[in-house]
């Protein structure tokens, strides 16, 4: 009769913890962290119906940007951060451009990254006047010329464009396989070398 392995560790403090209670940790993440991509199109759901003032809802507007990056034929990681670009307004009212790039970061490239966690400041562009805060500010950033350009470029053809109640949105089930392999494994982690063994 073989014993079954145990479900949780056995340590109360780290510093006590064994390979034994690790292994059994590492096996919970593994599965844990495949069901990831349903838990942030789950999150993403939260959105639907949020206006906040918008001619559309929040969902509605990630959709639109999603759509409209796909439609020009930007690549399936691009399509996806634009889908999730705005994930970030549940939880992140002040800061929700850098709550998505961290969801991201792990899975898509450096250039993809800054442009999730700096579209809040080129979007501004738009708007800040309006506000009495500097639509200029994301001209900090004109040393990184790559980098401007191509957030300037997302929010210009796709972010600032996908507020339109009339638009035909593709749903959010099409982009369901798109998140599903993006998220399939990590491109850079703290943990990639555990992930790796």
């Amino acid at each position: 009769m073989t014993l079954a392995a145990p479900s949780t560790a056995a340590f109360h403090h780290m510093r006590d913890g064994t390979p034994e209670d690790w292994a059994v940790i590492a096996r919970e993440f593994g599965a844990y962290a495949r069901e990831l991509p349903g838990r942030v199109l789950t999150h993403l759901k939260l959105l639907d119906g949020d206006f906040g003032g918008f001619p559309v809802d929040r969902l509605t507007h990630c959709l639109q940007t999603a759509t409209l990056a796909h439609r020009d034929g930007q690549d399936e990681e691009y399509v996806v951060c634009a889908l999730l670009h705005d994930i970030g307004d549940t939880l992140g009212s002040y800061n929700h451009a850098d709550v998505a790039a961290v969801i991201l970061q792990p899975f898509v490239s450096e250039e993809n990254h800054w442009m999730v966690a700096h579209h809040g400041i080129f979007q501004g562009y738009y708007f800040f006047h309006h506000l009495g805060m500097d639509r200029n500010l994301r001209e900090r950033f004109k040393e990184q010329p790559e980098l401007y350009r191509r957030t300037a470029h997302f929010c210009e053809r796709y972010d600032a464009a996908a507020f339109d109640p009339e638009a035909e949105s593709l749903p959010l089930d099409f982009f369901e396989p798109m998140v599903r392999r993006v998220f399939a494994a990590p491109k850079r982690s703290l943990y990639q070398r555990a992930l790796d063994t």
